[in-house]
């Protein structure tokens, strides 16, 4: 099976730091795939570079046969414009959930199909609320987002960024800002996309989650991988140091 998201070199500093060294990886179509390692190891960064939110300086990023690249000291040009293909196929959740406060939830789930695809009210309208039910808010499309939990407004973000229809999803820390009593409601979510063949790339801190659910576990640290295994593999046995110090207390 050819790879859905394909990885080749990436290389990304702020203020002449580097953040990430040379990143490559593949993920075939269906699979769900964690990042985990320390604070600070880049890992939110190769998020925010897989659909062009951040500039790459140098690499590679191809996501359903639409390729970004970039060769090193050279402008990045047009970049913006391929960017904008690349997220066509590509919905992001934020540990944030930048719902729009003035609009209630379905009008949230609707705006950008309407906006971006053209898409007719009534079929936008339809959509949403089948997309709220599925993400088991179904109840609570009228209401806005300061009257639902913090669960609740992250699988809102969920339903928004599916309704653009993506083929890969990517979540940094989805459930980083919320109280861990709703953390299962948004992994649920998750598990049931991968049960339905959605590709999915999760920044993640919730190990059990990553054990779980993960097809592969990506372990990144000080700006590079340093180990890529299934998740029974990488939990059991750890092949590189860095790898099992991170995960001591989870062996």
């Amino acid at each position: 099976m050819q790879p859905i998201v394909r990885v080749e070199g990436i290389h990304k500093s702020f203020d002449k730091t580097p953040i990430l060294k040379g990143v490559s990886f593949q993920i075939e179509e269906g699979d769900l795939v964690s990042l985990i390692g320390p604070s600070g190891c880049g890992k939110s960064t190769l998020l925010r570079c897989l659909n062009g939110l951040e500039v790459l300086d140098s690499g590679r990023v191809e996501i359903c046969g639409v390729a970004m690249e970039r060769k090193p000291n050279v402008p990045a040009g047009p970049l913006a414009d391929i960017a904008h293909k690349l997220r066509r196929n590509v919905g992001m959740v934020f540990q944030t959930f930048n719902l729009f406060p003035h609009k209630t939830l379905i009008q949230n789930v609707m705006l950008a199909p309407m906006v971006v695809k053209g898409v007719a009210r009534d079929e936008a309208a339809a959509m949403a609320e089948k997309l709220l039910k599925k993400v088991g808010l179904g109840e609570q499309v009228d209401r806005y987002p300061l009257n639902l939990s913090g669960g609740q407004q992250q699988r809102g973000a969920i339903a928004r960024a599916l309704a653009m229809a993506p083929k890969v999803m990517l979540y940094d820390e989805p459930t980083s800002a919320l109280d861990p009593i709703v953390v299962d409601e948004v992994l649920d979510v998750m598990k049931e996309l991968d049960r339905e063949g959605m590709t999915q790339i999760v920044v993640t801190h919730e190990m059990r989650f990553a054990r779980d659910a993960s097809d592969y576990i990506v372990f990144m640290d000080k700006g590079e991988i340093i180990e890529i295994s299934d998740e029974d593999e990488i939990f059991q046995n750890p092949k590189d140091p860095r790898t099992r110090q991170f995960l001591h207390r989870f062996l």
